[in-house]
């Protein structure tokens, strides 16, 4: 019996340690959200001429006037606010804000707003825009709303496994939780169901064939969408990646899967052109990705589609290792 209590004794000292055992936490750079580029850009005077002021998260400095910005300071991150320069007129979108937490202590803060674009009376146009921040590069100045996947790069290289992505976040869902489609051409449409803020890690195997089009296998999934306001600080939150074909796991949701081709993110092939990145199926479970795509948005519709008001923090984003 002694013997017995010893070895059950030695196994849980040898346990404990497991089961206590933290992740290894590998930070994004500026995934703590406390340095951000203000870039203050005057509208032309046709649509009111107001000096609007955007955030990018980068190196914190100033990067003022109607100019285009890319990611500076070697930061990973864009953002949905561009400057926009359409037959002249340049007009600005703002959705991503830095917000304090604490003295001090940063975060990011994402909203779907309605633009609104009036012109000397005659042009009154409202363009529905969600609040998004990703891994990637934004090409400015936007010259027009065609085809707005092709004005981002979307994801990075990266040829590592983690097993989560860790962060804080918190969400404000609107009371009416009302969706719209308006993209400025037509009017307004209110859609049947709901919008949701979400966040999302997906790791891709990409590879270009001959005639420079992009391909890529998913390797790795993780992806939340949240339905529900959530006032207080969700801190260290573990967004679990699932390596390989999901689709018949128990978790396993239709937004999980591989993205469309018709909606498909862009990337720059080794011609330099923009071209989408076709997803082609499921990765083997050990597979080794070429790139990560991380977004954080306060909606998940496709563009122009959104709950106004919706909104989404987010904070301290990071690669978790068991």
């Amino acid at each position: 019996m002694k013997r017995f209590l010893v070895f059950i004794l030695t196994a849980v000292s040898l346990l404990s340690p497991l089961q206590g055992q933290e992740l290894r936490l590998e930070k994004i750079k500026f995934g703590d959200m406390n340095q951000w580029v203000t870039r203050e850009i005057k509208e032309s005077i046709i649509i009111g001429g107001n000096t609007k002021k955007l955030y990018e998260i980068a190196p914190n400095m100033e990067y003022n006037g109607a100019r285009a910005y890319i990611n500076m300071g070697g930061s990973p991150w864009a953002s949905s606010n561009v400057y926009a320069k359409v037959a002249g007129i340049v007009k600005t979108s703002n959705a991503v804000w830095r917000e304090e937490r604490s003295p001090g202590d940063y975060c990011c803060k994402m909203e779907t707003v309605m633009e609104n674009v009036k012109a000397l009376g005659v042009i009154n146009m409202d363009v529905m825009v969600s609040g998004s921040i990703f891994l990637g590069v934004v090409f400015e100045p936007i010259s027009s709303t065609r085809s707005p996947y092709s004005k981002m790069e979307m994801g990075i290289p990266y040829t590592k496994r983690p097993d989560y992505l860790v962060y804080d976040y918190k969400v404000y869902v609107p009371a009416d939780g009302q969706r719209v489609y308006s993209s400025g051409l037509g009017p307004k449409k209110k859609l049947p169901g709901q919008d949701y803020a979400e966040v999302y890690v997906l790791l891709q195997k990409r590879w270009e064939d001959a005639d420079g089009n992009l391909h890529a296998y998913r390797v790795g999934t993780g992806r939340e969408r949240y339905a529900r306001t959530c006032k207080e600080w969700q801190n260290g939150h573990k967004l679990e990646i699932h390596y390989g074909d999901i689709t018949n796991k128990p978790f396993y949701k239709a937004f999980m899967g591989l993205i469309p081709e018709e909606r498909a993110y862009y990337a720059r092939n080794s011609k330099g052109k923009m071209v989408p990145v076709v997803e082609e199926g499921w990765a083997n479970p050990d597979e080794i990705p070429t790139h990560v795509q991380v977004m954080a948005s306060s909606g998940c519709g496709v563009a122009f589609e959104g709950t106004e008001g919706m909104a989404l923090w987010i904070d301290n984003i990071a690669f978790g290792f068991k």
